[in-house]
């Protein structure tokens, strides 16, 4: 691969801006049912198009097989966004001054249509698979056991995430989720308050309890996140839960916390707890990113592009799960920009062809 790779996408540029125009103007919020299979009629159109042939239809979920043989390399992609119908009013797509913008652009729907013009690109794209869900910001509930399987024995697994800044994700952060259910008895606060037990109290002790599991030096962090208890001002609460966020670097750090949230006892006679959740996605480990980041930086230099940097982060993507069956990921690979579910989301349109030619130079490199 050469520099003429990265000439070839920066002429079909337009083409390329086109087709993420109609993603992003496509709203599709992970939890609106019509407007995901409304997009992904979209995406399989667009798809058809590029790759010449139309794919599997699951649920919300997309995959294009290509080619006779076994699956070699994964393509992993998502096109829900978090962002409402409506978005487009309050955040309209546009380009301007090299800076693209609209509700999902940069995460991720960008990087879908990069995956799906890097792919258009191979000679022979036999052994690819392009999978593009519709869940993944829900934390893939009916599309982890597809993705999984999906990545199970392939060479590679390439995450078109959008990058951090313009550096690729090399290790993300295993994900924990938990509800911490408090039941107490309520009683008159003037009255008798001492006849109540009270939810509200109990789940400070344990809020306290769950985030003193924190152990940054590990890189693990246990954070609190919505809490709420009682039912009116003057009635000692009988009821309260909270939520609890973790992030971890290594599966054994995730497995302690698992087993400290649900050892926790009450502190207050009379109150109970109920401990709900548990691991959502593994951690994405730097090992098993080292191979293909090392590959991905020769190949940039004879695609003559800028030095490829690659940096850990604390959130997940379903990278952590194709790595967790054992397949070698490299996360990030999608467009450079920022401002993922906030209102300054963006995509800087000068990354999209060298980053595209990466990505075809990746994909040539894993199928030989």
């Amino acid at each position: 691969m050469s520099a003429g790779l990265v000439r070839r996408f920066t002429e079909a540029l337009p083409a390329i801006l086109a087709d993420v125009e109609l993603l992003v103007r496509a709203e599709s919020p992970s939890s609106d049912v019509d407007a995901l299979a409304a997009s992904a009629d979209l995406v399989t159109r667009v798809g058809t198009r590029l790759l010449g042939v139309e794919p599997d239809r699951i649920g919300p979920h997309l995959r294009w097989r290509l080619g006779d043989g076994p699956p070699r390399v994964l393509v992993l992609g998502h096109h829900d966004t978090v962002w409402p119908i409506g978005s487009l009013g309050t955040h309209p797509f546009s380009v301007r001054d090299g800076v693209l913008r609209g509700p999902g652009c940069f995460d991720m729907k960008t990087g879908v249509v990069m995956a799906l013009h890097a792919i258009a690109a191979l000679d022979d794209p036999a052994g690819v698979t392009l999978l593009v869900t519709g869940d993944e910001e829900l934390g893939s509930p009916s599309s982890r056991g597809l993705v999984e399987s999906e990545a199970a024995g392939c060479a590679a697994a390439l995450v078109l995430e959008a990058a951090a800044g313009t550096s690729l994700k090399t290790a993300r952060k295993g994900v924990s989720r938990y509800e911490v259910r408090v039941v107490g008895r309520a009683a008159h606060a003037g009255l008798e308050p001492e006849l109540g037990v009270n939810a509200a109290v109990e789940a400070a002790h344990q809020l306290l309890a769950v985030a003193a599991l924190s152990e940054p030096a590990r890189g693990t962090t246990v954070t609190p996140t919505l809490l709420g208890a009682g039912t009116s001002g003057n009635t000692v609460a009988a009821h309260g839960a909270f939520t609890v966020d973790v992030r971890v670097t290594s599966a054994a750090e995730q497995d302690r916390i698992d087993r400290r949230v649900h050892a926790l006892k009450p502190v207050l006679p009379g109150a109970r707890l109920e401990i709900l959740g548990g691991p959502n996605r593994p951690p994405l480990p730097a090992s098993a990113s080292e191979s293909l980041f090392a590959l991905a930086r020769r190949l940039g230099r004879a695609l003559g592009l800028e030095p490829i940097t690659g940096v850990p982060v604390g959130g997940a993507s379903d990278g952590n799960f194709t790595a967790g069956v054992g397949t070698p990921t490299l996360d990030g690979l999608g467009a450079a920009g920022g401002g993922a579910h906030a209102d300054h989301e963006h995509v800087l349109v000068a990354e999209i062809p060298g980053r595209t030619a990466l990505l075809t130079a990746l994909l040539a490199a894993c199928l030989h």
